[in-house]
């Protein structure tokens, strides 16, 4: 892979914080973004200095449009451009349908829907300009399927993979390449309340997913050049 500047949101923790550890050691100029977890983020591009790499950390509420204007303009203040980026940022929340409030509705779907629209939104600006670019959204299985107790996540995700679809189809003459990527269980702090060992009986390939699994497809789908409009379900054959 040739060398890019990369935009990782959500990238102190879990899947993020791999993808961004992926790609900065593949020699890409990676950017992590992160909102609350500064020491995570301060760990990780400690741990990649250490190792002959590095990665610049940005703090930004990716659910607040002003907060990513700004970091927009750092990368292309410090680099000229944007290559690739990466919507990973994202909560979730497991409540009953009817106790869930417009609070808890707001705060999903802005943090988890909104932030993709406006970081993409923004970036897509230059991304246009260079006639070039890729865009990759993390989204999840239960967009697709549906997760009891989990409504307002799952519709938050479904929209993901539509607006991907959507802008894969709108951008593509200007050679930007959008696409999803759905994880199934993945072994992150987000599910450390979930019954592996349950989960595990529904799920062909009998494990559960490793954050690496995600960064490897994030790989690929920046090195291919004919991938885009897709949902790729990276789940272990759970939802076959």
């Amino acid at each position: 892979m040739s060398e890019k500047v990369i935009i990782v949101t959500g990238a102190s923790r879990g899947i993020g914080r791999e993808i961004a550890k992926s790609l900065a050691k593949q020699g890409n100029k990676v950017i992590a973004n992160y909102y609350k977890s500064e020491n995570h983020a301060q760990e990780l591009q400690n741990e990649l200095q250490q190792l002959g790499f590095y990665i610049d950390i940005f703090k930004c509420d990716v659910s607040k449009r002003e907060d990513v204007k700004k970091m927009i303009e750092f990368v292309i203040n410090q680099y000229g451009k944007i290559d690739v980026l990466v919507n990973n940022a994202g909560i979730d929340q497991v409540k009953l349908f009817t106790q869930i409030t417009d609070e808890d509705w707001n705060y999903i779907i802005q943090n988890n829907l909104y932030s993709v629209f406006c970081c993409t939104q923004e970036a897509v600006k230059y991304m246009i300009n260079q006639k070039k670019g890729c865009i990759i959204n993390i989204s999840s299985i239960f967009g697709k399927i549906g997760g009891a107790c989990e409504v307002h996540y799952s519709v938050s995700k479904a929209g993901i993979d539509g607006m991907t679809k959507s802008l894969a189809k709108e951008l593509g003459l200007s050679n930007i390449r959008v696409n999803s990527i759905a994880p199934g269980i993945i072994d992150t702090d987000m599910n450390q309340d979930v019954n592996y060992d349950e989960i595990k009986k529904e799920i062909p390939l009998n494990q559960i997913g490793k954050p690496q699994d995600i960064a490897k497809c994030v790989k690929w789908l920046i090195e291919d050049e004919y991938t885009t409009g897709q949902v790729i379900e990276v789940n272990g054959g759970w939802n076959m």
